[in-house]
């Protein structure tokens, strides 16, 4: 059913009712009024006829001496009344609208109280039509009843007071209902205007859609109003955030909650804004929501800045590794040309020296790291960092001791790329323009720990900046660094490891990185 229907139907019956009611409780309450006016009339004139001397002295003669039927026929046509009668005490009339009734007994019962002395009141039919009928006693100066005055309203015209009394009231209900017809009307529109012409069950559909969208995206999606309260957060938010489920907010999403406060106050949008929580590093965009041109909220989408570092590492590693292979396939194709060279001129001897020279460099280098870096991507890594260091004249040695399980771990994984790259492109920025640089690299397993030592012989680190060297924007290499070691640092805690740093200037500088290593021997 549409919006229109609906609420016209809803309000109309809402509003009939109470007009019906209203109606009723008016025709109840009008009926009663009027009796009760045409009564006080009634009462009125009988009373004022009762006390007049006239009337009094009229009683004292006959009916026929005519002093009290002027005065009542005067009353009657004035007063528009169905009849003015007066009686004595025995009920002999003294005056009628029909003047050959004067003489005769007042026909009905219901004048025997006002005999007795007590105003009455009674709706009957005497010689002419029925009528609403007071009853008045007459009293002389000594205060002796000598007789009763009657006054008689038509019954018939009372109800055409009440008719008319009713007609006035209809013609304001149809006037009511006219206007509400005009207010459900504009209300109708008015909520079409804020619903943007959409039906119920259509918007109930996009909510349904919005939900089932916000709580499918991996982004954080946090919402809120004005006065800076929380309005709507999604599953990935809360994950990121750390919330239980229940609570919208936490101190540890303070900041995040106060750069969107501020976007709701100023107006202003921020993209691909970092900001610490609960010790990660997110990546936020937030715009301030309007309505109407006014701002009444603000909405942020954020991710893990981890989660995109570890991506980006992750994509190097491989990057690293198929420019090795590239590397190395050249190389190899140019040692068959060799070998090919060797065999038509067939010089065996130099052939054979050729061959094993070849494989002793490829035991080595390559087969050297694949037999003691079992994960094809940290293997790549190296490989690639190795011919890195090579083209920067910088000798990157891999100890002969160490060795590493293959992890099913792609999150150990990235985290060990993100520290050994970050530490080994250091140590070679270090060394830049040194002359025969050499950094050492030892890997260690053991009891689920992996433990890294990467050395160089550079400059060294000033012993004052030991631990300046892993806050955020720290670098001695120029503006717009000192983002790597902060993010080695935040991943490595993260994953419960730790990295420490020792360094003498002018002779070595070495870090030591510390992290869980699930084996695939310990998963098994």
């Amino acid at each position: 059913m549409k919006l229109y229907t609906l609420v016209t139907l809803m309000v109309s019956a809402i509003i009939a009712s109470v007009l019906l009611v209203v109606f009723a409780l008016y025709s109840v309450q009008i009926t009663r009024a009027t009796r009760d006016d045409v009564k006080d009339t009634a009462l009125g004139i009988a009373r004022t006829l009762a006390d007049s001397p006239e009337i009094q002295r009229g009683l004292m003669q006959s009916p026929q001496a005519d002093i009290i039927q002027p005065i009542a026929k005067t009353v009657t046509q004035r007063n528009d009344l169905l009849l003015t009668v007066v009686t004595d005490m025995r009920g002999i009339r003294y005056s009628h609208p029909n003047e050959a009734l004067i003489g005769l007994h007042f026909i009905g019962n219901d004048l025997e109280p006002a005999l007795e002395g007590k105003e009455n009141v009674s709706v009957n039919r005497g010689a002419l039509a029925e009528a609403l009928r007071v009853f008045t006693p007459v009293y002389d100066s000594q205060h002796d009843q000598i007789g009763v005055v009657v006054v008689g309203i038509s019954l018939k015209k009372v109800e055409d007071q009440i008719a008319r009394g009713r007609l006035n009231a209809l013609w304001t209900i149809l006037f009511s209902i006219f206007m509400s017809s005009m207010a459900i009307w504009g209300l109708v529109r008015v909520l079409k205007h804020i619903l943007f012409g959409l039906e119920p069950y259509e918007i109930s559909a996009l909510f349904e859609q919005r939900q089932a969208m916000l709580q499918s995206l991996r982004e954080g999606v946090l919402a809120v109003d004005i006065h800076g309260r929380v309005t709507m957060i999604n599953h990935a938010a809360r994950e990121i955030l750390l919330l239980p489920s229940g609570k919208q907010t936490e101190n540890t999403s303070e900041p995040l909650l106060a750069s969107l406060r501020e976007v709701s106050k100023t107006g202003v949008a921020r993209q691909d804004q970092e900001i610490s929580c609960n010790g990660r590093l997110l990546l936020c965009n937030m715009v301030p929501v309007k309505s109407q041109n006014r701002v009444i909220g603000a909405i942020s989408t954020f991710r893990d800045k981890t989660e995109i570092s570890q991506l980006m590492q992750r994509i190097d590693g491989m990057v690293n590794y198929v420019d090795a292979l590239r590397s190395h396939t050249h190389e190899f194709m140019n040692k068959l040309h060799v070998i090919l060279g060797l065999l038509h001129m067939k010089r065996y001897d130099k052939l054979e020296e050729y061959i094993i020279q070849t494989a002793h460099n490829y035991q080595t280098d390559i087969g050297t790291i694949q037999s003691k870096v079992k994960s094809p991507v940290v293997a790549g890594f190296l490989l690639g960092k190795i011919n890195r260091a090579k083209e920067a004249g910088v000798t990157l040695t891999l100890a002969d001791e160490s060795l590493i399980p293959d992890t099913a771990s792609e999150e150990q994984v990235a985290v060990l790329i993100t520290a050994l790259g970050n530490l080994i492109e250091n140590a070679l920025d270090a060394m830049a323009g040194q002359q025969e640089g050499e950094i050492g690299l030892l890997l260690h397993y053991q009891n689920g720990w992996l433990s890294c030592e990467v050395s160089d012989d550079g400059p060294g680190i000033d012993p004052t900046q030991l631990e300046a060297i892993f806050t955020k924007g720290f670098s001695t290499k120029g503006e717009n660094r000192g983002v790597g070691l902060f993010l080695a640092r935040q991943q490595i805690q993260n994953l419960g490891g730790d990295i420490t740093v020792e360094s003498e200037p002018g002779v070595f500088t070495q870090f030591f990185v510390h992290i869980p290593w699930d084996s695939e021997r310990n998963i098994a």
